[in-house]
């Protein structure tokens, strides 16, 4: 039987390898999905798509991903590490023995408690990514001749670091953490609806009770929990990325509220279900590898 101490270290390496592959199959809908909701003047997600892929080529659809696919070592690592001490520590608590299987009650206070933890890493990793996915083509080539924008219209970012530098220049470290609240808002709930669909979906489809779910039961279980998750976070998500893509310099919304509110009278109730089919298309195939690939990872590390 492998250890306690290696189990826990089981689950951050076992996230850190579902979390890098999941990062590249969905960064280029997330991108679609971040310039959807910003409101940037796409009509719909294909226009949104076709947009991009005109004025930036395929290279469009990847803008921040060196960010979070450096950082998703740490992101998952906090998310499956702390799910997962979290559970055996509740079970613990209640029932005297970390390695009960845990009731859908005990997943779901120890997926809200990691959505609770997680944004104190995921919140400034979200910021930089959204920041990077903004610069348009237009403001590639703000500043130069082929352009009338002016620079100050579009602050250009060299890199990751270069976009955290600037942010804690102008706006201080809290500027990291700005749309932290609506990330409150969507995580808490949100990973509630991803870790629990997904044991309630490996459940049901286990060929038996005593058995482990077979790998295209997981990766399924993991891609249904997904699109579940981020469908009905969209609204929360829709005001963190407009008040991350918010600029410093030509900011339009002071708080959450602020922003619900404005959205709201603009652009009307629909608007906060923006991106609701990118997110849909999206949550299955990310979830789906990351899941399997969390589980696969799992079973070799615990192996040594």
């Amino acid at each position: 039987m492998t250890s306690n101490k290696s189990l826990r270290m089981d689950d951050f390496l076992a996230g850190w390898v579902g979390g890098a592959s999941s990062v590249v199959v969905g960064h280029p809908l997330d991108t679609v999905k971040t310039r959807l909701q910003a409101g940037k003047g796409y009509k719909n997600m294909t226009d949104c798509v076709v947009t991009i892929y005109r004025k930036e080529t395929a290279a469009g659809f990847f803008k921040g991903l060196s960010f979070p696919l450096a950082t998703v070592t740490a992101y998952n690592s906090l998310v499956f590490g702390f799910f997962n001490n979290a559970r055996r520590l509740i079970c613990e608590r209640r029932y005297g023995d970390e390695r009960r299987p845990a009731g859908l009650a005990d997943v779901t206070a120890a997926s809200m408690l990691t959505g609770l933890a997680s944004v104190s890493l995921g919140a400034p990793v979200d910021l930089v990514k959204i920041r990077l996915q903004m610069q348009t083509h237009a403001a590639v080539l703000a500043g130069t001749r082929a352009s009338p924008i002016s620079p100050a219209q579009f602050p250009l970012y060299r890199g990751p670091l270069h976009c955290v530098s600037s942010i804690v220049r102008r706006e201080g470290l809290p500027g990291l953490y700005r749309g932290g609240g609506a990330m409150l808002l969507r995580d808490v709930p949100g990973y509630a609806l991803y870790f629990v669909p997904y044991a309630v979906f490996c459940d049901l489809l286990k060929a038996d009770a005593t058995s482990e779910p077979h790998p295209c039961s997981i990766w399924l279980a993991g891609g249904l929990a997904g699109s579940i998750s981020w469908v009905t976070a969209t609204p929360a998500d829709v005001v963190k990325s407009r008040l991350q893509a918010d600029a410093h310099l030509h900011r339009k919304y002071n708080g959450v509220l602020h922003c619900i509110l404005q959205s709201y009278k603009t652009e009307g109730a629909q608007v906060f279900f923006r991106g609701a089919s990118v997110n849909a298309i999206r949550g299955f195939p990310m979830s789906a590898t990351m899941f399997l690939a969390y589980e696969l990872s799992l079973q070799f590390f615990q192996k040594f």
